[in-house]
């Protein structure tokens, strides 16, 4: 099935994304799930799976509805519009000087 969703990734990326939002560090989030930072850190990144009462701790941790930690529609749109940029830089079909400051001006 190679059209098959990676759930794996795509919590992962969520729970980084909210912890991040919540302005913890893995290491924050990880005490407050009771998990090591390096299994926070796989999960994060989709090497691992949660189990149900880790899942229940993050979704208290970072004070999320379950049906919050599960919404990923946003990230594949993140996705596409990194693609777009970076092709547009790779084929320099756009101002990369001007990309940049405005990069460092937000950053």
């Amino acid at each position: 099935m190679e059209n098959n969703i990676d759930i794996k990734k795509l919590l992962g990326k969520r729970i980084k994304e909210l912890r991040q939002r919540k302005n913890l560090t893995q290491e924050q989030l990880a005490e407050m799930i009771d998990v090591g930072e390096r299994n926070l850190s796989k999960i994060e990144c989709g090497n691992n799976f949660v189990t149900a009462e880790t899942l229940s701790k993050i979704i208290t941790a970072l004070e999320v509805e379950p049906t919050e930690l599960f919404n990923f529609k946003h990230l594949d749109e993140k996705e596409e519009l990194k693609k777009e940029l970076i092709e547009a830089i790779r084929t320099e079909q756009a101002d990369i000087k001007l990309m940049y400051q405005f990069y460092k001006s937000i950053k």
